[in-house]
């Protein structure tokens, strides 16, 4: 767990792709969880306009900022092409939870140079802290 200590520690800006207005989804869990433990975070998601609140926005493009750490919570083949994008918008790490990684996409990331994270679930991490 010391690498993903080291980077909950370090990291404080969020985007998360694929989120919930749903409460019983893990997108919506995750971004509460991220709220609740502090952090910065942008909700992303195309469908909604507002997720608790807070204005969800279309893409990773269309965030104010660029955050440090993109949760991407969508099936694998989608993950795959959201990070040549997420590297694009000089996002540092990429965060990749079970149901939303693939060996391709761990293998892209690793080309592209992007500190990455897959199989790990992040709000069981942040409950570890």
């Amino acid at each position: 767990m010391g690498l993903i200590t080291k980077l909950l520690q370090t990291y404080h800006t969020f985007a998360v792709v694929g989120v919930s207005q749903d409460p019983t989804k893990y997108g919506h869990e995750v971004f509460a969880a991220l709220l609740e433990h502090g952090y910065t975070v942008y909700p992303v998601n195309p469908k909604y306009e507002q997720v608790d609140g807070h204005r969800c926005y279309p893409s990773l493009a269309a965030l104010p900022v660029t955050p440090e750490v993109a949760v991407l919570i969508v099936p694998p083949a989608v993950t795959e092409t959201l990070i040549p994008t997420c590297h694009q918008q000089g996002i540092k790490v990429v965060w990749m939870p079970p149901g939303a990684w693939s060996a391709q996409a761990v293998a892209t990331c690793e080309q592209l140079g992007l500190e990455e994270v897959h199989d790990v679930c992040l709000v069981f991490s942040l409950r570890a802290l």
